[in-house]
């Protein structure tokens, strides 16, 4: 008797463990554009700098350039946080680098060599994931930025979302 009455008791306990652990549905502002991330100011969306970068191969590197010595986007905030409306891209696969401003242009440089990558290639910045609807993603960066230019890409791709921290 007593066994049954704990096993009861102890279904119970995990019945309300389960039930506070129970997600709320995400009431908050949700993106218009699906695969563009966007930096969440309050209750506001601000839509990242959407461009494609060029590769130029400069003294075993590749240069990744993006027009323009400054992102129109800006941020006050050192640990910006993105939402995605998740389509085609999967936000798994999203990096953020720093980038630096030469020539009147962000450029961002990865030795060809794999060993160099290794000792002096660029580190992408830590991101944190959260699911919080079907295909809509909290993306938060773990790290104080500082102010300067940054772009998230998905790996394997040239595309671009780019913004400024001031």
């Amino acid at each position: 008797m007593m066994g049954v009455r704990r096993a009861i008791l102890s279904l119970a306990a995990c019945a309300v463990l389960l039930g506070a652990q129970q997600q709320e549905p995400y009431k908050g502002p949700r993106p218009p554009k699906p695969d563009v991330p966007y930096l969440l100011h309050a209750d506001n969306l601000v839509e990242t700098e959407v461009g494609e970068a060029r590769m130029e191969e400069r003294k075993n590197q590749t240069v990744h350039i993006l027009p323009g010595a400054a992102s129109p986007v800006q941020t006050p905030l050192a640990e910006p946080i993105f939402l995605l409306q998740a389509d085609k891209i999967k936000p798994e696969k999203l990096s953020l680098y720093r980038l630096e401003v030469n020539r009147g242009q962000r450029e961002i440089a990865f030795p060809n060599n794999p060993r160099d990558m290794i000792r002096r290639g660029p580190r992408p910045i830590h991101l944190t994931f959260k699911r919080l609807d079907e295909n809509l993603y909290w993306i938060e960066v773990n790290q104080y930025l500082d102010n300067g230019e940054y772009c998230l890409s998905p790996s394997g791709s040239q595309a671009v979302f780019c913004f400024q921290i001031y």
